[in-house]
């Protein structure tokens, strides 16, 4: 057997619909053998359903790659940013003045908003990643996305309780962030794991129905046996950081820098009611 990025390769080329000589050879020989078929159109399936017999290469991967957080950080330092979420206006350090960006094609300035940049931030020192940073590593928001299609906005990354929650995320290779917000079944995987690693499950109303499924124990069927599961309480899963001291300086850092935001005057547009409101939902005490 090759390995599993042969395998992925595999996959790849079995589910491409080229559209170059081999494609023209296709077209040939339907219309020479079913010429009326022809004007039904190219059929290809859902996508999804393409890759549904490939998820256990997809999942093996997945689990080789994910970088977790380790449970005791989740412990100390539940959520890092609790003043802002997905969506939400971005301003300078200050707090005072809300930033803009102007393309340079049109000269049009609009205003910029939080995408992912303060739950990366909180994620990386969660886990206590050396500098230089690499490269093609992203945040996978394990509660977050439900609509394969991105058509609906996900009411979980927009609430400052769970956007930079350590245990709503795990970072992963790049390529592999399409598979976690689209098949569903990935999905699951994700967060059966968070909940036996870390003790929790979204509390989201919106997810109300899968929590409660997570929260009863049930595993997926392949469910990586790599990974915390009822049967096999107290294990981590691969690329589990370690809880370091690099770690424990990051969360005394950012405990003492909220404490002081929330002390200043000076911060016109700091939330400190939404702040002060998420950290006393997770039980954070600054000191």
């Amino acid at each position: 057997m090759g390995s599993c990025f042969d395998r992925m390769l595999e996959i790849v080329s079995q589910q491409i619909h080229w559209v170059g000589l081999r494609a023209v050879l296709v077209v040939r020989v339907v219309m020479q053998e079913k010429p009326r078929k022809m004007a039904m159109g190219f059929h290809i399936p859902d996508g999804n359903e393409a890759l549904r017999a490939d998820i256990p290469a997809v999942v093996e991967l997945i689990e080789r790659t994910a970088r977790w957080v380790n449970p005791e950080t989740f412990r100390r330092l539940p959520v890092w940013a609790p003043y802002t979420a997905r969506g939400r206006p971005l301003y300078d350090a200050a707090w005072s003045r809300r930033y803009t960006n102007t393309r340079k094609a049109t000269k049009i300035t609009a205003e910029k908003f939080e995408g992912n940049v303060a739950a990366l931030k909180a994620l990386v020192a969660a886990l206590g990643v050396a500098s230089p940073k690499p490269k093609n590593w992203t945040v996978c928001h394990i509660w977050g996305y439900d609509d394969p299609s991105f058509a609906r906005q996900s009411s979980v990354v927009q609430d400052p309780r769970y956007f930079s929650c350590v245990a709503n995320m795990v970072w992963l290779p790049t390529p592999l962030k399409g598979f976690t917000d689209t098949l569903p079944e990935i999905k699951a995987m994700l967060r059966a794991c968070a909940f036996h690693l870390y003790g929790w499950a979204c509390e989201h109303p919106s997810v109300a129905e899968q929590s409660e499924q997570v929260r009863s124990g049930w595993i997926p069927d392949g469910y990586p046996k790599s990974w915390p599961s009822p049967d096999r309480p107290g294990i981590y899963p691969p690329g589990t950081a370690p809880f370091s001291e690099r770690i424990e300086r990051e969360i005394a850092k950012r405990k003492a820098r909220l404490k002081a935001d929330l002390a200043s005057a000076d911060f016109l547009h700091y939330p400190k009611e939404e702040a002060l409101s998420v950290l006393t939902f997770w039980g954070v005490e600054l000191g």
